[in-house]
């Protein structure tokens, strides 16, 4: 079955597995920020908890407004795979199920997505700032790009500035256009952790039109047990992690050509995923993750060998690549210090 955009101004596909003792803060947050032309899939993806019953009780307290999807388990990129064939949304968002959103700033992106709408503007992308919830923590961190990124008006690639290594587009600042998505064909990996990457990356080539919404709209959770940007779990699914990367990698090498206009920010996008790779293959300590991480490097020179020259000359390819121990035990200080800054963990 496939959607298309109509009279619903977004589509927000919420991702769950085992979702139901959080879900609620999640769905009550779209709810109450949205309107009619917000439409929410619960995409329940297998769980053996009680989500599947929560989804459908949405659905029968808000018919027309919240549709339950119950499938196989597949992982979080299927249930985004779903919820894209579904959408029925002129624009498309994910906000995972122990996420939620602002409530004044969700209305603000509705009013504004409408807008678009009825000017028909085909603005391929929208960004607004995140905030790292963090577990136990009472000093939130928010990433916005204020001073990136042009405010109030439609721009393109030549206007985006110069990016923090700590800022980029994650999936939780992102809203893009429904038809693009569609036009790209994305296909996220399914039984795979971390595509939120490649739904925030393989698209940009396709982005013309983009907008700055100065919000600060999802709250990105993190804290919760065995969640998985937590560090030692990363480091237990590095084989994933390290997949992706090589994806991201990839795309940009075969399909993107240097003097594209997103490529300046692609190559940064995958700059730090690198590093982070690279970092965490260190953390692990072993013999054979160090060897990893010198193929890991390699694949990029063999697959490019302009796209390794930027990425290894760049500040986070060169403390990820020192020498020796004394380079490992700086690069490991170097993560250390900037752990809660990039909000890895």
């Amino acid at each position: 079955m496939s959607g298309r955009p109509g009279a619903v101004t977004l589509t927000v596909v919420v991702p769950c597995y085992n979702s139901a003792d959080y879900m609620r803060r999640c769905v009550d947050s779209l709810l109450a920020g949205g309107g009619p032309e917000v439409e929410i899939l619960i995409v329940d993806d297998g769980s053996h908890d009680a989500t599947a019953e929560i989804a459908d009780g949405y659905e029968e307290q808000h018919p027309g407004r919240v549709r339950a999807v119950h499938k196989d388990n597949g992982g979080h990129g299927s249930t985004i795979n779903v919820g894209l064939e579904l959408a029925r949304g002129r624009y498309f968002k994910v906000v995972d199920s122990d996420d939620w959103v602002d409530l004044m700033a969700f209305s603000e992106l509705v009013s504004t997505l409408r807008r678009f709408g009825t000017d028909d503007a085909d603005v391929d992308m929208v960004l607004s700032n995140f905030v790292y919830e963090k577990e136990g923590r009472g000093t939130k961190r928010a990433v916005r790009f204020r001073r990136a990124l042009p405010r109030g008006q439609v721009f393109g690639w030549d206007q985006v500035g110069r990016l923090r290594k700590t800022q980029y587009f994650l999936m939780h600042a992102i809203v893009y256009r429904t038809e693009l998505l569609r036009e790209v064909e994305l296909r996220l990996p399914e039984h795979t952790f971390y595509v939120d990457n490649i739904f925030a990356y393989m698209p940009l080539p396709a982005v013309r039109r983009m907008y700055y919404l100065d919000v600060d709209l999802y709250r990105y959770y993190i804290g919760r047990a065995g969640q998985s940007v937590a560090e030692q779990v990363m480091i237990s699914r590095l084989d994933q992690q390290l997949r992706v990367n090589r994806m991201m990698m990839e795309h940009v090498a075969r399909t993107v050509p240097s003097g594209h206009p997103a490529y300046r920010y692609m190559t940064h996008y995958l700059e730090i995923v690198c590093a982070v790779s690279s970092t965490l293959l260190l953390r692990s300590g072993t013999d054979a993750a160090l060897a990893t991480k010198e193929a890991l490097w390699r694949g990029i020179r063999e697959e490019d060998v302009l796209l390794h020259r930027r990425l290894r000359r760049s500040a986070l390819g060169h403390i990820t690549n020192l020498p020796g121990r004394h380079g490992r035990r700086v690069t490991l200080a170097a993560y250390r210090a900037a752990h809660w800054r990039v909000g890895f963990n």
